[in-house]
């Protein structure tokens, strides 16, 4: 098959799949997989080879950018010892849990390290999939966590690499001191990034400009990193973080409409069809072991998945209370839980498409030309561990959040509640002052304050009970939406509400504000008929 065939085929598989599952309430990540196992049996794919770059450059930008300028920044901020514990830790504890299986098993050290790098990573895509009915705390901690142990993973895939492809000695101090580089680097890119976007969103006026610019983004930040030889991850997360905080106050309405609607089915698109292609390449991953029987290589990769989900809830179960015990400060007190609803987090260790991609990675041959004992079994454990815990964590994870006894936050309602009487407030304060200024008719002023002291009720469904019908109103409308939206970014800038609130109300305040531009583009057409000489839309005077 062509390219464009394939693309269309997966495509195709992506909507099948994800319909399917949605309409039996089965996994959507093991139904696209098994989608992609059923394509790969098809002579014409079974040639596919997705190249780890096009992961690695294509993919992951785009999906860890979206899952950057979603997620909680107060909740990583209040949560950040536990995220960076998990991101970081635990990695370099399963990685090394890994490898030492591996060794007992007959792989040499490097190669059994290379391998501990590769399943070390939760996958960012897939755990927000088996997260869902989560409290927002326990989501965001995975989703950080899965942000940041990337590039951890990433960091000693490439150590290792080298060890075992080119021959490097392996030193400690030399491993730190690239460890701290890549993160410094990456974080540093990352929030240079983030400014000159803020920069250029300040001077943009275009909404297609600013929808352009909003894609690029995610690779400007991540091709740097990467040609400078520190973390891609973590620069694309840094950089997404920043506009998650910046970018309400430096875009448009109308761009942030479009650029959200844009992203959400770009993500949807990558993300399913990473998983298909994760499955198609699975047969002819199966048939490509040599150096082993296959018996010998199931049982090896059937072992390193049960040590890697065994030292996740090790982990969780260790080394919390270990802190618990130094830490006894009462604000730590208060982020406490439970054996019973700490599991959830314990087990939503789901690997997925960065795992296979450092798989691929892996060079065949060594730099002397020698080929690489035991690739092919490092790549088979690899796409093992990934379905494993796909098939075991993921489809059992809705029976254990209910059995954990967490709902969902609570606390989002209180917060949305408050941030309606706020901006309501802030809008009542400043409507005389609009008023005045925009000569709006004191009719119309009244039946508006009406409005919003109806909101400031706690009725956030208040919608306009008189019809003001002039220019006037709809700006002194306008006007009062940039005043809701300062005191709705105030609050989360004061830590009040969350990011997930303030992503929620934004969202009403946008659609509210392009409805009343089009209201009054609407006016602006009836004042101005064609024949009056006037510039229309299309930009030629009426009869050119």
């Amino acid at each position: 098959m062509h390219g464009l065939e394939v693309t269309v085929v997966i495509l195709a598989a992506v909507v099948a799949m994800t319909w399917l599952a949605r309409h039996l309430r089965w996994n959507e990540p093991l139904m696209l997989v098994a989608g992609g196992c059923l394509l790969g049996l098809i002579p014409e794919l079974r040639t596919l080879v997705l190249p780890p770059e096009v992961v690695l450059l294509l993919f992951l930008p785009p999906l860890l950018y979206w899952e950057s300028l979603t997620t909680s920044l107060r909740e990583i901020r209040t949560n950040v010892r536990g995220i960076l514990l998990l991101g970081t830790g635990l990695v370099l504890a399963t990685a090394a849990a890994v490898a030492a299986v591996g060794h007992g098993l007959g792989l040499s050290w490097p190669l059994a390290f290379v391998l501990g790098a590769v399943v070390a990573p939760t996958d960012a895509i897939a755990v927000a999939a088996v997260a869902r009915g989560l409290p927002r705390r326990v989501r965001t901690i995975l989703r950080a966590e899965s942000l940041i142990n990337d590039g951890t993973a990433l960091a000693l895939f490439a150590v290792m690499v080298g060890v075992l492809v080119e021959g490097q000695v392996f030193s400690w101090w030399g491993t730190v001191a690239r460890f701290l580089l890549t993160y410094a680097g990456g974080l540093a890119i990352g929030a240079a990034c983030g400014a000159v976007v803020v920069v250029l969103r300040r001077r943009l006026n275009d909404r297609t400009v600013e929808s352009a610019l909003a894609v690029l983004t995610p690779f400007a930040a991540y091709l740097p990193a990467q040609a400078a030889g520190v973390s891609g991850v973590l620069a694309v997360v840094t950089c997404g973080l920043i506009l998650s905080q910046l970018g309400p106050r430096v875009m448009g309405a109308g761009a942030r409409v479009q650029i959200i609607s844009f992203w959400e089915v770009s993500t949807f698109i990558l993300n399913s069809a990473l998983f298909v292609l994760v499955g198609i390449q699975t047969p002819a991953i199966v048939s490509a072991i040599s150096s082993v029987s296959l018996g010998h290589a199931l049982v090896t990769a059937l072992l390193v998945s049960g040590v890697v989900i065994a030292t996740r809830l090790l982990w969780l179960y260790s080394v919390p209370y270990l802190i618990r015990a130094v830490d006894r400060r009462p604000v730590q007190r208060t982020l406490r839980s439970g054996a019973r609803q700490r599991f959830p987090v314990a087990w939503s260790g789901v690997r997925g498409a960065v795992s296979l991609a450092a798989a691929l990675a892996v060079p065949a041959t060594t730099a002397a030309g020698r080929p690489l004992e035991g690739h092919g079994l490092l790549v088979f454990a690899a796409v093992t561990v990934i379905l494993v815990t796909l098939v075991l964590q993921g489809t059992t994870m809705p029976a254990v959040v209910r059995w954990s006894g967490l709902r969902g936050d609570p606390d989002e309602t209180a917060e949305e509640r408050l941030a309606h009487r706020q901006i309501a407030a802030a809008a009542l304060e400043a409507l005389p002052d609009h008023a005045g200024r925009l000569d709006t008719p004191p009719e119309t002023a009244d039946a508006i304050l009406g409005e919003l002291r109806q909101y400031a009720a706690e009725d956030a469904r208040a919608t306009e009970t008189t019809d003001p019908g002039m220019r006037a109103g709809l700006e002194l409308r306008l006007a009062l939406i940039g005043v809701k939206r300062s005191a709705l970014i105030r609050l989360r800038d004061e830590r009040s509400i969350d990011d997930i609130v303030l992503r929620r109300l934004q969202a009403g305040l946008d659609s509210e504000e392009i409805r009343i531009e089009l209201a009054l583009h609407a006016l602006t057409d009836q004042s101005h008929p064609p024949g009056d000489g006037t510039v229309d839309l299309r930009g030629q005077a009426p009869g050119e």
